[in-house]
C-alpha cells in the first residue's frame, strides 16, 4: 500500500509500517500545501493520507479524492506515543475505505 505521511507526522514512523511504500510530505516537495490541494496532488499517487488532524474530515469533501484519509487518535504525535497505535492502524488500513476517514485510536 502507499502511504503518504502527513506534515504533523514523525517520519520515524515510516520504519514501523513495514510492507507499505512510505513517503512523506517533505520527501514530496509539497510542505506548506493547504490540505485541499495536498490531497488533490495525493490522489492516484498514494492510497492512504495518514494524518493526526483530527479536524481535516470535517474541514474537506473526501469523496472527492479517490484515497483514503487514516485519522491516528493520539494525546501527541510523539513517535513514541503514535507507536502504540500502530497494531491497529496496520489492521485497519486494508479496510480504510477511499474517499472516507478511518479513525484509529
Amino acid at each position: 500500500m502507499r502511504i503518504l505521511l502527513d506534515e504533523c507526522m514523525p517520519q520515524q514512523l515510516s520504519r514501523d509500517l513495514v510492507g507499505h511504500d512510505i513517503s512523506t510530505i517533505k520527501q514530496m516537495g509539497w510542505v506548506g500545501l493547504r490540505n485541499g490541494v495536498l490531497l488533490a496532488k495525493a490522489a492516484g499517487r498514494f492510497d492512504v493520507f495518514l494524518t493526526v488532524d483530527k479536524n481535516l474530515p470535517k474541514q474537506q469533501k473526501l469523496v472527492d479524492f479517490p484515497l483514503a484519509v487514516v485519522v491516528l487518535r493520539c494525546a501527541t504525535n510523539d513517535v513514541n506515543d503514535l507507536r502504540r497505535l500502530i497494531p491497529a492502524l496496520l489492521a485497519a488500513l486494508p479496510k480504510a475505505e477511499k474517499g472516507a476517514a478511518t479513525f484509529v485510536g
